[in-house]
């Protein structure tokens, strides 16, 4: 009986230094919120205007001024992602420009990106106001926050870069790789 207890007293002892006598920190209680940026964001944020045309971006702004932003001629495509509809909510990211224009460095219709995106692993949607939809019920970290920060998309803590947004496609790219998504309607069941 006694050489049980030792071993059982041995056992405990080392238990407790294999823990180093202290609990687990939750280090993921924050997982599932967006965490504050250090950085600044430069984003400006409001609706694209009537004034917008093939090289050029109007922006009334959320403040209620109007920003006219040029476009690269050769990269207007690639420096707006999910195009210019008047109406559409937009983040613009830009600088004055040798001419003292303001220049587009980096766009995104936030209107194009809000829906439903599928992937193999992944079926979310971005709602309006900062919130994931997670439809797959048994993700272990589904994304339940979103938001732009420097023309950068943050779902919960992960940043992408926007490869491709349109219509129908979504390309996120981050440190790990680029990520394909293809748009779902919201109301299918497929």
């Amino acid at each position: 009986m006694k050489k049980v207890c030792f071993i059982l007293t041995i056992g405990v002892v080392m238990m407790m230094m294999g823990c180093g006598g202290q609990k687990n920190a939750d280090n993921n209680a924050d997982a599932d919120s967006v965490e504050v940026m250090e950085t600044p964001d430069s984003t400006v944020y409001g609706v694209c205007g009537s004034g917008t045309s093939m090289h050029s971006l109007e922006l009334v702004t959320d403040e209620g001024d109007t920003i006219t932003y040029m476009l690269d001629a050769d990269d207007a495509e690639m420096t707006v992602k999910g195009g210019m509809l008047v109406g559409d909510r937009m983040a613009v990211v830009g600088f004055k420009n040798s001419d003292g224009e303001m220049q587009a460095s980096q766009a995104i219709n936030i209107t194009t990106l809000l829906g439903r995106w599928t992937s193999i692993d992944k079926n979310f949607e971005i709602q309006e106001g900062g919130t994931v939809a997670s439809a797959v019920k048994a993700e272990s970290n589904p994304w339940t926050a979103w938001k732009i920060c420097n023309c950068k998309l943050i779902l919960n803590r992960d940043t992408f870069g926007i490869d491709v947004l349109g219509a129908d496609s979504l390309y996120l790219e981050n440190h790990q790789g680029i990520y394909a998504f293809k748009r779902q309607p919201v109301n299918s069941n497929d």
